[in-house]
């Protein structure tokens, strides 16, 4: 492997931080840090900080509370996650990539496909509704985490399911911030 070619294909995308291994609470502050770090050093103005940060505590959550649908699996790699944070033509794109059981894929493309069906204010009732629902997931939530931001991005998300074997596949999330919006 050339540490070079890794090194130049982060430059050109501009990719501001990366990382793959397993995803711990004390990693999320320390992520969270050092991007309000690089945020201050690039003198991003307040609007697009505080934006960018809510949808990057938003993503490495779900991230976190969703790892271990396969730890029953028996490979570490399972438990391993990877995400990027890129900005480049005034936008910042937050990537990340975790592994998820096939038979949870159904549900998690229909929510997201849902969410990217809304406008601004279908997004703000639909928020509402499943609010005041009451659900919650076996992990804790109620799917509030996607529309949190699709209704802070104004962007739709863009998601692929890779299929790896029979068991699981590996989800990628892509998600845009610009001020725009």
């Amino acid at each position: 492997m050339d540490v070079f070619d890794i090194y130049d294909k982060m430059e050109r995308n501009n990719i501001l931080l990366s990382f793959k291994g397993e995803i711990t609470s004390d990693l999320l502050t320390s992520i969270l840090q050092i991007m309000e770090n690089k945020m201050d050093n690039m003198q991003e103005e307040p609007k697009m900080k505080k934006k960018v940060y809510n949808v990057l505590v938003e993503c490495l959550q779900n991230l976190y509370h969703h790892l271990d649908e396969v730890s029953e699996t028996d490979s570490d790699k399972i438990r391993s996650a990877i995400f990027t944070i890129g900005k480049m033509d005034g936008k910042y794109s937050i990537i990340t990539g975790n592994y998820i059981l096939n038979e949870n894929i159904m549900g998690l493309k229909n929510r997201l496909d849902e969410v990217n069906s809304l406008n601004k204010e279908e997004l703000k009732e639909y928020y509402k509704r499943v609010l005041n629902n009451g659900e919650m997931s076996l992990k804790g939530g109620r799917g509030l985490g996607m529309i949190d931001i699709a209704r802070k991005t104004g962007e739709k998300m863009e998601y692929n399911f890779l299929e790896i074997d029979n068991k699981v596949s590996f989800f990628t999330l892509n998600i845009k911030v610009s001020i725009q919006n």
